[in-house]
Protein backbone atom coordinates (compact mmCIF):
# COMPACT_ATOMS: atom_id res chain seq x y z
CA UNK A 1 0.00 0.00 0.00
CA UNK A 2 0.91 3.80 -0.77
CA UNK A 3 1.81 5.76 2.47
CA UNK A 4 2.77 2.23 4.39
CA UNK A 5 5.86 2.51 6.51
CA UNK A 6 7.88 -0.80 6.48
CA UNK A 7 8.80 -2.50 9.91
CA UNK A 8 12.51 -2.85 9.70
CA UNK A 9 13.92 -6.19 10.80
CA UNK A 10 13.66 -7.48 14.39
CA UNK A 11 17.53 -7.10 14.75
CA UNK A 12 17.44 -3.31 12.90
CA UNK A 13 14.64 -2.75 15.76
CA UNK A 14 16.07 -3.77 19.02
CA UNK A 15 19.04 -1.98 17.64
CA UNK A 16 17.36 1.39 16.85
CA UNK A 17 15.73 0.88 20.95
CA UNK A 18 19.23 0.06 22.11
CA UNK A 19 20.95 3.01 20.63
CA UNK A 20 18.19 5.53 22.15
CA UNK A 21 19.05 3.57 25.38
CA UNK A 22 22.70 4.43 25.52
CA UNK A 23 21.85 7.79 24.51
CA UNK A 24 19.64 7.67 27.38
CA UNK A 25 21.65 6.44 29.99
CA UNK A 26 24.63 8.57 29.05
CA UNK A 27 22.62 11.46 29.13
CA UNK A 28 21.15 10.56 32.64
CA UNK A 29 24.84 10.14 34.14
CA UNK A 30 25.68 13.82 32.56
CA UNK A 31 22.98 15.16 33.83
CA UNK A 32 23.04 13.84 37.58
CA UNK A 33 26.34 15.37 37.55
CA UNK A 34 25.15 18.32 36.24
CA UNK A 35 23.14 18.46 39.03
CA UNK A 36 26.28 17.95 41.73
CA UNK A 37 26.61 21.64 42.45
CA UNK A 38 28.93 21.31 45.27
CA UNK A 39 31.58 19.54 42.87
CA UNK A 40 31.03 21.97 40.00
CA UNK A 41 31.68 24.91 42.61
CA UNK A 42 34.75 23.08 43.81
CA UNK A 43 35.76 22.57 40.36
CA UNK A 44 35.60 26.10 39.28
CA UNK A 45 37.19 27.56 42.69
CA UNK A 46 40.08 25.47 41.77
CA UNK A 47 40.34 26.68 38.03
CA UNK A 48 39.58 30.42 38.55
CA UNK A 49 40.77 31.15 42.89
CA UNK A 50 40.72 34.98 42.35
CA UNK A 51 36.56 34.97 41.22
CA UNK A 52 33.79 35.69 44.07
CA UNK A 53 31.38 33.85 44.82
CA UNK A 54 28.73 35.65 42.80
CA UNK A 55 30.96 34.95 39.90
CA UNK A 56 31.30 31.21 40.30
CA UNK A 57 27.76 30.83 41.02
CA UNK A 58 26.79 32.59 37.67
CA UNK A 59 29.65 30.28 35.53
CA UNK A 60 28.07 27.26 37.40
CA UNK A 61 24.92 27.97 36.27
CA UNK A 62 25.73 29.08 32.64
CA UNK A 63 27.40 25.92 32.50
CA UNK A 64 24.90 23.46 33.73
CA UNK A 65 22.13 25.34 31.39
CA UNK A 66 24.87 25.03 28.33
CA UNK A 67 25.35 21.09 29.64
CA UNK A 68 21.55 20.50 29.29
CA UNK A 69 21.62 21.81 26.17
CA UNK A 70 23.85 19.73 24.87
CA UNK A 71 22.94 16.46 26.34
CA UNK A 72 19.65 17.46 24.74
CA UNK A 73 21.09 17.88 21.43
CA UNK A 74 23.02 14.56 21.51
CA UNK A 75 20.18 12.78 22.46
CA UNK A 76 17.52 13.93 19.88
CA UNK A 77 20.49 13.39 17.22
CA UNK A 78 20.76 9.71 18.78
CA UNK A 79 17.28 9.16 18.20
CA UNK A 80 17.43 10.46 14.71
CA UNK A 81 20.04 8.48 13.90
CA UNK A 82 18.58 5.41 14.96
CA UNK A 83 15.63 6.36 13.59
CA UNK A 84 16.78 6.75 9.97
CA UNK A 85 19.11 3.88 10.49
CA UNK A 86 15.79 1.67 11.03
CA UNK A 87 14.30 2.85 7.92
CA UNK A 88 17.46 1.51 6.40
CA UNK A 89 19.29 4.47 5.87
CA UNK A 90 22.97 3.64 5.13
CA UNK A 91 24.33 6.51 6.08
CA UNK A 92 22.63 6.50 9.62
CA UNK A 93 24.32 2.98 10.00
CA UNK A 94 27.70 4.67 9.18
CA UNK A 95 27.60 7.33 11.15
CA UNK A 96 26.01 5.25 14.69
CA UNK A 97 28.77 2.78 13.66
CA UNK A 98 31.51 5.08 13.73
CA UNK A 99 30.46 7.04 16.79
CA UNK A 100 29.30 3.85 18.41
CA UNK A 101 32.61 2.29 17.84
CA UNK A 102 34.61 5.63 19.02
CA UNK A 103 32.20 4.75 22.17
CA UNK A 104 33.33 0.94 22.55
CA UNK A 105 36.49 1.78 22.36
CA UNK A 106 36.53 4.71 24.66
CA UNK A 107 34.54 2.15 27.25
CA UNK A 108 36.93 -0.48 26.77
CA UNK A 109 40.13 1.50 27.56
CA UNK A 110 38.48 3.08 30.64
CA UNK A 111 37.31 -0.21 31.82
CA UNK A 112 40.89 -1.80 31.61
CA UNK A 113 42.59 1.22 33.18
CA UNK A 114 40.49 0.99 36.23
CA UNK A 115 40.95 -2.77 36.33
CA UNK A 116 45.06 -2.69 35.26
CA UNK A 117 45.15 0.08 38.26
CA UNK A 118 46.41 3.00 35.88
CA UNK A 119 43.91 4.89 36.79
CA UNK A 120 44.36 5.13 39.98
CA UNK A 121 47.88 5.16 39.29
CA UNK A 122 47.79 8.48 37.52
CA UNK A 123 45.41 9.95 40.36
CA UNK A 124 41.88 9.36 37.78
CA UNK A 125 39.24 8.88 40.18
CA UNK A 126 36.67 6.46 38.76
CA UNK A 127 33.24 6.36 40.79
CA UNK A 128 31.34 3.31 40.60
CA UNK A 129 28.40 4.78 39.50
CA UNK A 130 30.88 6.37 36.37
CA UNK A 131 32.06 2.53 35.81
CA UNK A 132 28.65 1.16 35.71
CA UNK A 133 27.12 3.68 33.10
CA UNK A 134 31.02 2.88 31.04
CA UNK A 135 29.99 -0.63 30.98
CA UNK A 136 26.00 -0.65 30.28
CA UNK A 137 26.94 2.27 27.23
CA UNK A 138 29.86 0.07 26.16
CA UNK A 139 27.40 -3.11 26.10
CA UNK A 140 24.74 -1.84 24.56
CA UNK A 141 26.63 0.61 21.79
CA UNK A 142 28.67 -3.05 20.58
CA UNK A 143 25.37 -4.58 20.49
CA UNK A 144 23.47 -2.06 18.35
CA UNK A 145 26.58 -2.52 16.17
CA UNK A 146 26.54 -5.89 15.81
CA UNK A 147 22.74 -5.85 15.37
CA UNK A 148 22.89 -3.35 12.48
CA UNK A 149 24.60 -5.40 10.14
CA UNK A 150 22.91 -8.75 10.96
CA UNK A 151 20.07 -7.05 8.73
CA UNK A 152 22.39 -5.75 5.98
CA UNK A 153 20.25 -6.42 3.14
CA UNK A 154 17.70 -3.97 5.20
CA UNK A 155 19.95 -1.58 3.97
CA UNK A 156 20.71 -2.72 0.61
CA UNK A 157 17.58 -2.61 -0.95
CA UNK A 158 16.59 0.99 0.47
CA UNK A 159 19.92 2.71 -0.71
CA UNK A 160 19.08 6.23 -2.91
CA UNK A 161 21.17 8.83 -4.44
CA UNK A 162 20.42 11.31 -2.35
CA UNK A 163 18.88 10.86 1.01
CA UNK A 164 17.12 13.93 2.70
CA UNK A 165 14.69 11.82 5.27
CA UNK A 166 17.71 12.85 7.99
CA UNK A 167 16.28 16.33 7.42
CA UNK A 168 12.59 15.62 7.60
CA UNK A 169 12.52 13.25 10.75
Amino acid sequence: MAGQVERPPKPVDVARWLWIASACVGMLRFVAELFDREMLVAAARRQNPGLSQDQIDAGVNGGVLFGLVIALAVLVAYTRLANAMARGRNWARIVLTVLGGASVAFGLFRLTAWAGGVAASLGVEMRPVDLGVTFVTTVLDASAIVLMYRASGHFAKKRVAVDTDFLRT
